[in-house]
């Protein structure tokens, strides 16, 4: 039988061996706009990517839309993505998945979009 102390001693050496395993996993890629990623792209590589969605690009047939960036554009593919309803034109959108080239370029291959909010203080049309 164990005794009191030894018992408290296992569950916080398990513990502490947890914390420690937590730190050996591998951390997320970090978020990279969309000239950093395609200044350094790789073929099959995971990534995140952070950019505005081009406008008229966003294409539901296809499941498709254009991520753009200072000087250059990244074709996003969300067909095995799940999206939010606020993708729209000139949103910023985080996009992670599986960086692929084509015969068209580069295309990502969506796992995950999240779209950011529309912020309160942003300038409401009015149609007159």
């Amino acid at each position: 039988m164990l005794t009191r102390r030894v018992k408290l001693l296992l569950v916080g050496a398990a513990i502490t061996v947890g914390l420690f395993a937590t730190l050996l996993v591998d951390a997320p890629a970090p978020t990279m706009t969309v000239d950093d990623l395609l200044a350094e792209a790789r073929d099959g590589r995971d990534v995140a990517v952070r950019g505005e969605v081009l406008d008229g690009s966003i294409d539901n047939g296809t499941s498709t839309f254009v991520l753009e960036g200072e000087s250059t554009t990244l074709t996003i593919s969300f067909l095995d993505a799940t999206v939010s309803n606020g993708l729209g034109d000139n949103r910023t959108v985080y996009a992670e998945g599986t960086l692929k080239k084509t015969e068209g370029g580069w295309v990502l291959e969506a796992t995950t979009i999240k779209t950011s909010c529309p912020s309160k203080y942003e300038e409401e049309t009015t149609t007159d």
